[in-house]
């Protein structure tokens, strides 16, 4: 570690769900079923969420580390949409 940069701890929380026009057959299978036990039920939509901890140097740091995973391996681009939020935890 060099002398003056602190390093801190950053909870980072991202949702990834399809885009529209994207068929979600969970969501599809969770409203049928919902309605067959007796909800009225509109929609329903599935989404995943990852929760990770990372450590980096700054809010923005975190905030590009955790864009840059969600565009390497944690959403898929033709597909999905994500949302990132971040915040520091120490």
């Amino acid at each position: 570690m060099r002398r003056g940069i602190k390093i801190s701890k950053y909870h980072v929380k991202v949702e990834v769900k399809l885009k529209p026009g994207h068929v979600d057959s969970e969501g599809l299978t969770a409203k049928e079923a919902l309605t067959d036990i007796g909800y009225e039920v509109e929609e329903v939509s599935t989404a995943k969420v990852y929760e990770i901890d990372l450590k980096a140097n700054s809010l923005s740091e975190a905030e590009s580390i955790a864009d840059e995973m969600c565009r390497k391996l944690l959403a898929n681009p033709v597909k999905d949409n994500y949302k990132v939020e971040v915040e520091r935890s120490e």
